[in-house]
C-alpha cells in the first residue's frame, strides 16, 4: 500500500484525454495534509483547513506517483505514455498502433534481444516479438572429420532463409512478406543475404 491508501502498482492519476500528464483527481487523499501541519493559531476553525485543502488536491497526485515510482520502471506496470519513453531508453521497436500488452512484452525483452543481435536466435526472437510466426535457417553447419582438409559444411555464400507462416485469414501474403523482409533487413548482419518465403 502507498501512503495515501492507493494500491502499490497504481501508477498515478492521468488526465482523461490520455495525453500522459497527471492532474488532480477528485477524492484522492494526500498522505501529508497541510491542515495537520498548520500552526495552532491557524488550525482553529474551519477556514485554515479549507484554505490549504487546495494544496492537498494539487499535491496528492504527486505523492501518488512518488509512492509508486518503482512501478514506472517496470514495463509490466508502467503507464502507457511512460512505457513509450522506456521503449526509447532500451531502443525497443515500437511499431505504431500495436497493442499496449505487445509493447510491454517488447520493452521487457528488448535488452535480452539486443544481446543476441546478429545471431539466428536474435533474429528469431525479434520476429516473435513483432508477432511474426517464422522459422529462420542459415547456411552454416557443423561437421567433424577424422581426416584433414575434409569438405566444409554449409554453403560458402552466407544467407538466411525466413519461412513465414501465413495466417489462415490472411488474404494476400505479399504485405506480410514485405513487412517481414523489412524487419530482417534491419536486424540481419549487413554482409548476410536473405530470402523470405510465405508458407501457407
Amino acid at each position: 500500500m502507498s501512503g495515501n491508501g492507493a494500491v502499490r502498482g497504481n501508477t498515478g492519476p492521468q488526465r482523461p484525454g490520455g495525453d500522459g500528464a497527471r492532474y488532480a483527481v477528485d477524492g484522492l487523499a494526500s498522505p501529508r495534509p497541510f491542515a495537520a501541519r498548520l500552526p495552532e493559531v491557524y488550525a482553529d476553525g474551519e477556514f485554515g483547513g479549507r484554505f490549504v485543502a487546495a494544496f492537498d488536491d494539487v499535491l496528492a497526485p504527486v505523492f501518488a506517483v512518488l509512492d509508486c515510482l518503482d512501478a514506472y520502471w517496470d514495463p509490466r506496470l508502467a503507464p502507457p505514455d511512460f512505457l513509450a519513453w522506456l521503449a526509447g531508453w532500451v531502443a525497443a521497436d515500437t511499431a505504431a498502433g500495436q497493442p499496449v500488452e505487445r509493447l510491454r512484452l517488447t520493452v521487457g525483452e528488448a535488452v535480452r534481444v539486443h544481446r543476441l543481435r546478429g545471431t539466428l536466435a536474435g533474429l528469431t526472437a525479434h520476429l516473435r516479438l513483432s508477432d511474426v510466426d517464422a522459422k529462420v535457417t542459415d547456411n552454416g553447419g557443423a561437421h567433424w572429420s577424422a581426416t584433414p582438409n575434409g569438405p566444409l559444411p554449409g554453403s560458402p555464400r552466407q544467407s538466411l532463409l525466413v519461412r513465414v507462416a501465413v495466417p489462415a485469414d490472411e488474404g494476400d501474403p505479399t504485405a506480410l512478406v514485405r513487412r517481414v523482409g523489412a524487419l530482417v533487413e534491419e536486424h540481419r548482419p549487413a554482409h548476410v543475404g536473405y530470402r523470405v518465403e510465405a508458407v501457407q
